[in-house]
């Protein structure tokens, strides 16, 4: 059987894949006149079923504290933006890492997903020890 670090960390990356999806797909529909707002807004409302659906699929198979997947999610998510998301999406388009991790909103999605995770964590396993 997996251990549960390792599972967690595989759903971790399904949730960040997804997010960055989303991230990506929301510049090719332009709605608003600044794309990056509107691609972080996007990001800000993917998050949700996205986070959602690495926690369930995480709690179907597994256990951990809903606080400790949650800070494993956030972990992974931030060490792949630094390694993948950055070089390869953001600077060749003229942004840079402290740009990224300077800007205010990577911060607010950043508690949202740990919210996310908790609350939907502590709410499927409630069910299942109920």
């Amino acid at each position: 059987m997996i251990s549960k670090k390792i599972f967690s960390i595989v759903f971790a990356i399904l949730v960040w894949i997804l997010g960055v999806c989303f991230y990506l797909l929301s510049f090719y529909v332009p709605i608003l006149e600044n794309p990056d707002l509107q691609s972080n807004i996007v990001l800000a409302l993917a998050i949700i079923p996205s986070a959602c659906l690495g926690t369930y699929l995480f709690y179907k198979n597994s256990y951990m504290k809903p606080s400790v997947l949650a800070l494993t999610f956030i972990i992974v998510a931030t060490i792949l933006d630094v390694l993948i998301t950055v070089p390869v999406f953001v600077i060749p388009n003229g942004g840079s890492y402290s740009g990224f991790f300077g800007d205010p909103m990577f911060y607010t999605i950043v508690v949202e997903f740990y919210f996310i995770v908790l609350y939907f964590g502590n709410h499927l396993t409630k069910k299942i020890e109920g």
